[in-house]
């Protein structure tokens, strides 16, 4: 029984990690689904609904009922000219009356209904534009997720491919000393030959470390652009060989197709919302109608017994509110809309030369990358090459240990530049899918 627990706990523990496993276009769309910013963002949606609600509700039948006893302790005295109770009073005579008894009480229902009004029209009519301008958040969201996971999705592939070439230079190296060390005993070399080997060893071992410490560093990087826990492991389907940058050095400059670009999109949403408010404004001159309606009743009682003595009553009332004057204030109003919208209209003109702008960078730094990333790859042959002559003629006595030392390091070096160019073209490939608007598909 303990063995079949123990084979059920293994699957579900390989499950769990089979499922954390990811390719570049699950790592976004994982991201796109668990990141706080875009569940905020969906609640931003659910808000805009809600927001929608009110404003039909508003329109629609209020009922409201109340109730209420009173006990006037002192009750109000008034002064009447006397004369109207007995004509033969002296002139200036004065009665006291004392209006009211001490218990009262109403209790009543009332209904408003909104019949018609031009600016309720109007919100009806932006309802489904405002709910169009929480999407286009939670889309925005999305794009800005995705370029990070997508940018710490590579830095995470670069980091452990440089990781693998180390540990390859240190089993060469490792193989060279060996060689040397069986020299160094049979005479051959000084052990100052060897020890150098074992130095640049020491230093390719350091540099080992601190690249595995760099994709500890950049996958928690990217469990954090992903919305993971930061204690989850988390595995790279992807690999760097997978990459095929070729295609990149075939693309030519396209103009942006603006409707494309989220930021965009979502300032059209944003004008339409002020043409609104401007239309909704002016039909503020529109005369409003509404029907009250009342039904309730009203007790007077000289003393405390609210069973009894209540007084029906009941009122129905046809409002119409007309605009006269309003000093002005609708038409500063107005202009202030159209100041928004002159606003909004030069904003667009800002975004769409901001999207050229950043489409020729992006292409300029990907031509640029692609360049660097071929005369690296060059250098890093080369370089390869060097090592492997250099070791074969000191082992024949024709060369030194400093030159194997060097050609190690000139190795080394080639190789990081070679990914820091890499990582660069891959970066620039990103900002370009950015700056086209094709980075998120939906």
């Amino acid at each position: 029984m303990k063995i079949k627990y123990l084979i059920f706990f293994l699957i579900c523990g390989i499950s769990v990690q089979a499922q954390q496993a990811f390719t570049l276009q699950e790592a976004v769309q994982y991201g796109t689904k668990n990141h706080l910013s875009v569940k905020n963002a969906e609640l931003d949606i659910v808000g805009a609904e809600l927001t929608i609600k009110q404003i039909k509700a508003s329109g629609l039948p209020q009922i409201n009922g109340n109730f209420s006893y009173t006990y006037n302790a002192i009750i109000p005295t008034q002064l009447l000219d006397a004369k109207n109770f007995d004509p033969t009073a002296p002139e200036g005579a004065v009665t006291k009356f004392k209006f009211g008894v001490p218990w009262a009480g109403q209790a009543g229902v009332g209904v408003n209904q909104l019949i018609f009004d031009a600016t309720w029209l109007v919100g009806l009519k932006a309802a489904p534009v405002y709910r169009e301008l929480a999407r286009k958040g939670v889309t925005n969201s999305k794009v800005v997720v995705a370029e990070n996971v997508a940018k710490a999705y590579y830095s995470v592939l670069v980091a452990e491919e440089r990781s693998k070439i180390l540990d390859l230079n240190i089993a060469r190296i490792d193989s060279l000393i060996k060689e040397m060390r069986v020299m160094n005993q049979q005479g051959f070399i000084e052990k100052l030959d060897l020890d150098r080997l074992e130095v640049q060893r020491n230093n390719l071992v350091t540099e080992t470390q601190k690249v595995k410490n760099l994709i500890l560093l950049s996958e928690t990087l990217l469990k954090f652009q992903m919305g993971m826990k930061l204690d989850e492991p988390i595995v790279l389907k992807d690999k760097l060989s997978d990459v095929d940058i070729r295609p990149l050095a075939l693309l030519e400059y396209q103009p942006v197709d603006y409707a494309n670009r989220i930021e965009y999109s979502t300032l059209m949403v944003q004008r339409q919302l002020t043409l609104l408010d401007k239309e909704r404004t002016q039909k503020g001159a529109i005369p409003k109608v509404s029907f009250n309606g009342s039904l309730g009743a009203g007790h007077s009682n000289t003393r405390f017994n609210p069973f009894e003595r209540w007084f029906g009553s009941s009122a129905l009332t046809l409002g119409v509110q007309i605009p006269i004057y309003d000093s002005g204030l609708r038409k500063i109003q107005l202009q202030q809309q159209d100041l928004a919208l002159l606003k909004l209209d030069q904003n667009a003109l800002l975004l769409r030369e901001s999207f050229d702008l950043q489409s020729k960078s992006a292409g300029i730094n990907l031509k640029n990358g692609l360049e660097s990333l071929n005369v690296q790859q060059r250098n890093m042959d080369l370089a390869t090459e060097v090592v492997r002559v250099t070791k074969i003629k000191y082992q024949a006595g024709q060369g030194s240990n400093i030159e194997v030392v060097n050609a190690e390091s000139a190795l080394k070096e080639a190789q990081t530049n070679y990914f820091a160019a890499l990582y660069d073209v891959l970066i620039a490939k990103v900002d370009l899918d950015k700056a086209m608007g094709k980075l998120l598909s939906e």
